[in-house]
């Protein structure tokens, strides 16, 4: 399924570092399961979640994507990954301070969840740890710090 859903990647114009990104999500998310867990949708929206780079890298990507997603017709539940897997998800504040489009974009099923938790653990093609995302985030608001932790938190559960 990877091979497929890389070549939706290039085929959207993103470049050989966000795929080999996508690769190490994806790669990070199959490590947390649960009973009531769909792998199958965790894989292809961890190997989806930044196809909005192929317009842009800026904080738009998500809603980007999430547009190339229906364009793409690649089903609402990838689409809905695609859309909130931003950090820890954002508010409907969140998108308005950051002058986008107000939607609440809080990851709400736990492959959304495990698919923004794999982001956060992901820099380029390189695992890192919690602890180094919120180093990394450490400009950001305390709300939006306190989510990332708290979404580690609850995904650190589901770890196999």
């Amino acid at each position: 399924m990877s091979d497929r859903l890389s070549q939706i990647l290039f085929s959207a114009g993103c470049d050989a570092g966000v795929v080999s990104h996508c690769k190490k999500t994806a790669e990070l998310a199959s490590r947390y399961r649960g009973a009531s867990v769909d792998s199958a949708l965790v894989e292809e929206g961890a190997m989806l979640h930044d196809l909005g780079r192929s317009v842009t890298h800026s904080i738009r990507h998500a809603g980007e994507g999430a547009k190339l997603s229906r364009k793409l017709a690649l089903g609402e539940e990838v689409t809905e990954i695609i859309r909130c897997h931003t950090g820890a998800g954002l508010s409907e504040d969140d998108c308005i301070l950051l002058n986008l489009p107000p939607a609440n974009c809080v990851p709400k099923t736990l492959e959304e969840k495990i698919v923004a938790h794999a982001d956060n653990l992901a820099k380029g093609s390189r695992e890192i740890c919690i602890e180094e995302r919120m180093m990394l985030i450490a400009g950001q608001s305390k709300r939006s710090k306190k989510n990332v932790w708290r979404l580690s938190m609850e995904m650190e559960l589901l770890r196999d």
